[in-house]
């Protein structure tokens, strides 16, 4: 990689040299000849000024600026500024006010120019990837007074390219793919690379594609980049994936090109080239003959080289299974063939089977024809104990009802298969015959009644009976018994529900007042037939009439039917069946006489009915008497409200002495003077009359105190008044749990301690010893204090 890195700066100088040596010498002469031009056309026109002297001769102007495009390589870095061009006008005859003032893109940074000689110099280093050309803006101006001499004109400066930029790939590495076995030319992917450089100067973008690893497998075209199989016959099975190295190098492939490199991955994908093949010829399997049905006996695996779907394979059986005993079928993740059971084994009838086993693919082959193998599986049977079996499957028994006990129903047998011969035990499953209404004989298999049948309880009685092997009491069989209950006429024919017919006043004789039917239990073969007939052949009231489909019509014999004189009339009717022996029942029928419409529509049934208004049924009687109830109950209920009305807390009354003050002229005689005073001014006026209100909060409902016995206003006996309301107090449910003052002027009689009022004594505070208050306990001791001080206060 060094080596060829030098070779390309080697090449990239060389070339930039004769580019130098070509161009430069151009841009120099060119402005000389330009103004060898110039000067040579200003000669000419002084020579037609003499020779029309005196004619005014309107000639164009020619244009000031002379010079051609210019150009300057991409990435040269000379020690030096490299000349790009020279600038130059016909005002420049020597003269030293002339200045080149240079403007536009770069001017100043990239590209400068002499002022004086019009010189233009690159001073950087440039790129023709990041920017192919400017273009400026040049002008001639006074070097004094800095005025333009001339307009300004543009130019263009354009960067040639160089091939300093190699192919790149921009969407490498690739991955590719193409089914195995393609043929030669098949096409599998295309690779794409850029360059940097100039498409349309030189060859410098000009790519050509080629491989550099993966030959003789593939091929490149160099100009497409489209990557190709070269080797017919590449199988997936042998390699499965190939690394191409591609190469893209400009300058056409030639000698100095820069070159790029990326990798492609090809897969060659899986076609259905390969058949299944078995492991092995044959198998052998030993599978016991009591395996169950569908459960797997042996398997079998056809190996496939190709992968996914191209490997699946089918499996089946082809020969040696004449009885349709065995079934393979396919498991999918692990690809093998499941050989299981259809039918049970026989190990006595049968002792091994050949089968021969196929397994195709499921996808077709290339060819169309589809890939297939085949194996032999040889299966032997392997002798088991096996339970006892049946003669039958599932036996039907019938016995009539009411069977006596011990009668035989019938028998079921079973016998052991295998060589041994057991001898076979039976028995009922009592899970089926909770009631017990059957047995079995252990050793013979006979079934009999153990309790009678009832044909209309239950028709049909389904029990399973076990079969166990006396030398293997493991293996057990099952069979199930169904018992069918035959008829017998035991149960006589009945009305199906009790009849109640409605009989009009006003009918006429022979109306059909009601239709009866009866039902039986029974059910014999050829049907039922009933006969009726009325308990009194000679019924002065009804009569029946039969209507040929086991039902009978119950005629009326007159028209004099009245409820006043009969409400309703009981009719027993006898109905027999036709069996064997012939059953019988009687059945009574109510017929209730009502009174009906001209249509025969019947309107009350009640003897009651007579006795109320026309127009006035029953219903509507007790509708009025329910609303008038009503009413009076809703009256109460008003009064009582009315009556328990809330009375005010605050009793405002004017002749209550504790509100009112009493003033009296005389002096009274103490307590021995009744006549000044009446005691009984001190009690509430309305407590005389028994009834004393609260003064706290009062309940909603009043409790209504019993009346005491109280004497006149001059014989109140206020002990007793305050017994009683104590005894009040104490049994009002409705008086609060709290305390309620109530204030007494009287302080009563016969206490023990005496009276504290000093007006029935004679004697002074002095003579009074209240030492004794002090032993009534701690409620009087501080009234003893006082007393005590007060006498002692008064001691010289």
């Amino acid at each position: 990689m060094r080596v060829q890195r030098k070779e390309m700066q080697r090449d990239a100088w060389t070339r930039i040299l004769l580019v130098w040596i070509t161009c430069v010498p151009c841009f120099s002469t060119v402005p000389f000849n330009n103004q060898s031009m110039s000067l040579q056309s200003t000669s000419d026109a002084a020579l037609r000024s003499r020779l029309l002297e005196g004619q005014r001769i309107l000639i164009r102007a020619k244009r000031g600026w002379v010079w051609n495009q210019m150009f300057v390589l991409e990435e040269f870095s000379g020690p030096d500024p490299i000349l790009v061009g020279r600038l130059h006008t016909d005002l420049d005859v020597g003269n030293k006010n002339i200045r080149y003032v240079l403007a536009g893109e770069g001017a100043g940074t990239i590209f400068a120019i002499n002022d004086k000689t019009g010189d233009i110099h690159a001073m950087k280093r440039l790129d023709r990837e990041e920017k192919a050309e400017y273009t400026l803006t040049a002008q001639v101006i006074n070097r004094d007074t800095n005025e333009p001499l001339e307009p300004p004109s543009e130019f263009i400066i354009k960067v040639q390219d160089i091939n300093d930029n190699p192919p790149q790939f921009i969407e490498g590495p690739y991955q590719g793919s193409v089914p195995e076995m393609s043929p030669v030319g098949t096409s599998v992917t295309r690779v794409t690379a850029t360059d940097a450089d100039d498409p349309v100067y030189g060859n410098s973008a000009k790519l050509v594609y080629s491989i550099l690893e993966g030959q003789p497998y593939f091929s490149i075209d160099q100009n497409s980049a489209v990557i190709k199989v070269a080797l017919a016959g590449m199988d997936r099975e042998l390699r499965e994936e190939y690394l191409v190295v591609i190469q893209a190098k400009d300058m056409g492939g030639h000698m100095g090109g820069l070159s790029g490199t990326t990798t492609v991955t090809i897969t060659l994908t899986d076609i259905n080239d390969n058949p299944p093949k078995f492991s092995k010829g044959s198998y052998e399997f030993t599978i016991p003959e009591d395996l169950g049905i569908g459960k797997p006996g042996g398997r079998v695996k056809a190996n496939d080289r190709d992968i996914g779907e191209n490997a699946r394979s089918t499996y089946s059986i082809v020969g040696g299974d004449e009885r349709d005993v065995f079934q393979i079928i396919t498991d999918s993740p692990t690809q093998e063939g499941i050989l299981s059971l259809k039918k049970p084994l026989d190990f006595e009838s049968k002792k091994f089977y050949n089968l021969t086993v196929v397994a195709t693919n499921v996808r077709s082959s290339t060819t169309g024809v589809p890939f297939l193998d085949q194996a032999v599986v040889k299966v032997v049977v392997e002798d088991a104990d096996e339970p006892p079996v049946f003669t039958e499957s599932m036996y039907v028994f019938e016995v009539h009802e009411n069977a006596p006990i011990t009668t035989v129903i019938g028998t079921v047998a079973a016998r052991d298969q295998d060589a041994m011969r057991s001898l076979i035990r039976y028995s009922i499953d009592r899970h089926t015959d909770l009631e017990r209404q059957f047995n079995i004989h252990v050793e013979d298999g006979k079934i009999t009644l153990a309790k009678p049948l009832d044909r209309e309880t239950d028709t049909w009685h389904n029990i399973t009976v076990t079969a166990t092997e006396i030398r293997n009491h493991s293996q057990i069989s099952r069979a199930i018994v169904a018992i069918r209950v035959l008829d017998i006429n035991d149960n006589a024919p009945e009305f199906p529900a009790e009849y109640e017919a409605y009989l009009c006043e006003n009918g006429k004789p022979g109306q059909v007042i009601q239709t009866i039917s009866a039902v039986d239990k029974d059910n014999p073969v050829q049907g039922h037939t009933f006969h009726y007939r009325m308990e009194i052949l000679s019924n002065p009231n009804f009569t029946i009439k039969n209507n040929l489909d086991n039902s009978i019509s119950i005629l009326a014999k007159h028209d004099s039917f009245r409820r006043q004189k009969q409400e309703f009339y009981l009719l027993p009717i006898v109905v027999t069946d036709d069996g064997d022996p012939p059953m019988s029942s009687t059945n009574t029928l109510t017929i209730r006489v009502c009174g009906c419409s001209k249509d025969g529509v019947v309107q009350s049934c009640n003897p009651e009915a007579f006795v109320l208004p026309i127009g006035l049924s029953m219903g509507a009687l007790i509708a009025i008497l329910a609303c008038i109830i009503l009413l009076l109950v809703i009256v109460v209920l008003f009064v009582t409200l009315r009556r328990h009305k809330n009375e005010p807390l605050i009793i405002k009354d004017d002749e209550d002495v504790r509100e009112n003050i009493i003033r009296y002229d005389d002096e009274g005689g103490g307590e021995e003077d009744t006549e000044a005073f009446d005691i009984a001014t001190l009690q509430n006026p309305d407590g005389i009359n028994g009834f004393l209100p609260r003064k706290d909060i009062k309940p909603d409902l009043q409790f209504m105190p019993r009346q005491g016995h109280h004497s006149g206003p001059n014989g109140v006996d206020v002990d007793e008044f305050i017994n009683v309301r104590l005894h009040e107090a104490d049994n009002d449910p409705t008086a609060p749990p709290y305390d309620s003052i109530q204030i007494y002027g009287y302080e009563g009689r016969g206490s023990v301690a005496g009276s504290l009022s000093s007006l029935e004594t004679a004697s002074s505070d002095s003579d009074q010893n209240y030492d004794y208050l002090r032993e009534w306990g701690p409620r009087f001791r501080r009234l003893g204090e006082l007393y005590s001080v007060g006498e002692s206060d008064r001691d010289p």
